[in-house]
């Protein structure tokens, strides 16, 4: 049974940073895509970040781009997300998920197969 669990979320103003943790269980995140995606009040979930350890580089949301970054911990089996220059626009519930599905189909959340429970950022004015 695949488990996902994401921590780290909170409160922060803007310009701060957070980092979001996805502990996995079940799988090994060095075989599977890893993707973190949100959904903020009233909006659809969104791609935020994607990386496969044998697959190169991450994969970003143009939104996030160079104030994201995605990272790994194979001896924890997490993946992370530091979030750093955080703006209101970055509150929302973000969601770790994985898959097996080719890098040109990353960004699309009907790909993922397995879901954490989401962590709330909330950045404030």
């Amino acid at each position: 049974q695949v488990n996902l669990v994401e921590s780290g979320g909170g409160l922060v103003q803007i310009g701060g940073s957070l980092r979001l943790s996805c502990a996995a269980s079940g799988l090994s995140i060095r075989t599977y895509t890893m993707g973190w995606f949100r959904q903020a009040p009233g909006k659809e979930r969104e791609f935020v970040a994607a990386r496969r350890q044998s697959g190169g580089y991450p994969v970003y949301a143009e939104s996030v781009m160079g104030r994201f970054t995605f990272s790994v911990d194979n001896a924890r089996n997490t993946v992370f997300l530091q979030l750093n220059d955080l703006k209101p626009e970055d509150t929302a519930v973000y969601f770790c998920a994985s898959t097996r599905a080719v890098r040109s189909a990353w960004r699309d959340d009907s790909q993922y197969y397995n879901w954490g429970q989401g962590t709330q950022v909330t950045v404030s004015s």
